[in-house]
């Protein structure tokens, strides 16, 4: 694993899928949110910044700190995986971000380790969301990095 160099293009292109990847899940989380189906009692992303900042915050800041957090890893994946941009290596990214969510995001949040305070369907809950980003991720960058667009392994 190593750290590529990307082109001005590249680089705003990751950006682009990181914010189209932050933006589809955004509005799916808040969809199952407001048909109350999710478990989390709100957010992650607000609840954090609630944590952070000390107070309650209006929904909007959580969505801008989900869309930073989304947009970071999105890009940061294409800047390490820019050669193998493949469903195994989004998956890999998507699996250690729920692992880093159920050990360290909850446990700041009040939630307890894999979220345990608030009941085990937090562990479930908050794995459809990865999952989903690996799966958008993947698919965006097969939009935005086409195969015949990504180096060839013999250094072209």
């Amino acid at each position: 694993m190593e750290f590529h160099r990307l082109s001005t293009r590249e680089w705003a292109r990751a950006f682009g899928l990181g914010i189209a990847n932050g933006v589809a899940l955004s509005v799916i989380m808040i969809t199952m949110m407001k048909l109350g189906v999710s478990p989390l009692p709100k957010p992650l992303g607000l609840a954090f910044a609630e944590t952070l900042a000390g107070r309650s915050l209006p929904p909007p800041v959580g969505l801008l700190f989900h869309l930073a957090y989304v947009t970071f890893w999105s890009m940061a994946f294409v800047a390490v995986f820019r050669q193998s941009l493949t469903l195994r290596n989004a998956a890999l990214l998507a699996l250690v971000l729920w692992i880093g969510v159920l050990v360290i995001f909850f446990p700041i949040v009040g939630w307890g380790p894999l979220g345990l305070v608030v009941g085990p369907q937090l562990i479930v809950g908050s794995f459809v969301p990865h999952l989903l980003f690996g799966l958008f991720l993947w698919g965006l960058c097969r939009l935005a990095f086409p195969v015949s667009s990504q180096p060839n392994r013999n250094g072209g």
